[in-house]
């Protein structure tokens, strides 16, 4: 495989990681980012982009430019396309934005290899968890399901736990392999499907190597403080380091699989490195799942702060209840292992974050984006 490597979003949290990984393995890096100030602030002067500015061929630009990619494309080797609007409740309002960047950003890049001269040997694409919807669940009656995305009556009486979609009875809940149903519940999953879609389908067609990562909640130092619409661990280090007390959602008790940033660099590094064969879509997570409630109070006894921790039974319309990763496939097709626990890497997390300048709190201002959109209950 060459050595030539092109990062879309190159200078966000996992692409900054990635690109000073792959400077180590002997490529040459060029980053496309547009230092969006949601995620770098409005100076260009976040640590993510310090961090890489000075060792990569850095390219201002944006996806949805498609005049960008005449001169991003040329001479590279691979494509690593990370660049995408994230946040999942900000995408049910801010439909526009979220499909231009990350669907049309990504058919700009495909047509311009339709279309155009390039020597592009491979494709990896940040898919995500968003496009399975809820999880994979065991019915003791009808075996495994893919419950519906819950309603709002269903939400509005507490009964937060999805259902069986055929005898609407209790669930056990269940890894999730890459051959769950894939049904998003926002307009993010539905983009994140879209931009997996086209890669596969165009590499396929062109002969060039595509990889999917459905890539957990990946969480550690480095991460935007700035962003209240995405990242909850950092959601919650500001709201408790401002001494706000913390509002959890629901019940406390739906979760995520938490994936360090270390793990997921390390199985990007194995896709972009992996035989030119290699292709189709693989899980990324810790392949373990993890309260909110527990993250919460996990990163209060970290602070050693006594801010309250409210359970108010408040919801946003497009959140899931659970997802976790079955990590069975990338285990045995690319030799990935995670290696970071949740306790590990969530101290690693908070004693960066008490190394940062205190940023302001803007969770409220997103909530009541939410609320004037009638997406919070």
């Amino acid at each position: 495989m060459s050595k030539r490597i092109l990062i879309t979003g190159g200078a966000g949290f996992i692409g900054s990681n990635l690109s000073l990984a792959l400077i180590k393995h002997g490529y040459e890096i060029t980053v496309l980012d547009n230092l969006s100030p949601q995620i770098h602030g409005t100076h260009q002067d976040s640590p993510l982009y310090l961090s890489i500015k000075d060792q990569v061929n850095f390219i201002l630009g944006d996806v949805c430019d498609k005049a960008v990619w005449e001169s991003t494309l040329a001479g590279q080797d691979i494509v690593v396309h990370l660049a995408a609007e994230t946040g999942t409740g900000q995408s049910q309002y801010q439909l526009e934005k979220y499909v231009a960047v990350n669907s049309m950003g990504t058919a700009n890049l495909l047509d311009h290899l339709v279309n155009k001269k390039h020597q592009v040997k491979r494709l990896v694409i940040a898919s995500s968890r968003a496009i399975y919807g809820e999880g994979k669940y065991h019915c003791l009656e009808h075996g495994d399901v893919y419950p519906l995305a819950r309603s709002q009556k269903q939400m509005d009486l507490g009964q937060f736990e999805p259902t069986c979609p055929i005898c609407q009875g209790a669930l056990q809940l269940k890894p999730t392999d890459e051959n769950a149903k894939i049904h998003p519940a926002s307009i993010y999953g539905i983009t994140k499907q879209n931009q997996e879609q086209m890669i596969l389908n165009i590499g396929e067609s062109l002969g060039i190597s595509a990889i999917a990562f459905r890539y957990q909640n990946v969480y550690g130092p480095g991460q935007s403080l700035k962003n209240p619409y995405t990242g909850i661990l950092s959601i919650f280090s500001t709201q408790m380091l401002n001494g706000n007390d913390l509002n959890i959602f629901e019940d406390g008790l739906e979760s995520r699989d938490f994936v360090y940033i270390d793990d997921v660099v390390k199985a990007t590094v194995l896709g972009v490195t992996a035989k030119p064969e290699i292709s189709g879509i693989y899980n990324v997570g810790a392949g373990i799942n993890t309260s909110v409630i527990t993250v919460a109070k996990s990163l209060q006894k970290l602070y050693g702060t006594e801010v309250a921790i409210k359970v108010s039974g408040n919801y946003r319309l497009g959140d899931i209840r659970h997802n976790y990763a079955d990590l069975s496939k990338i285990k045995k097709e690319l030799g990935f292992e995670p290696t970071v626990s949740f306790e590990e890497g969530l101290t690693k997390f908070a004693e960066w974050v008490k190394t940062q300048p205190l940023q302001e709190d803007l969770y409220k201002k997103s909530i009541t984006e939410l609320k004037e959109k009638g997406l919070y209950k």
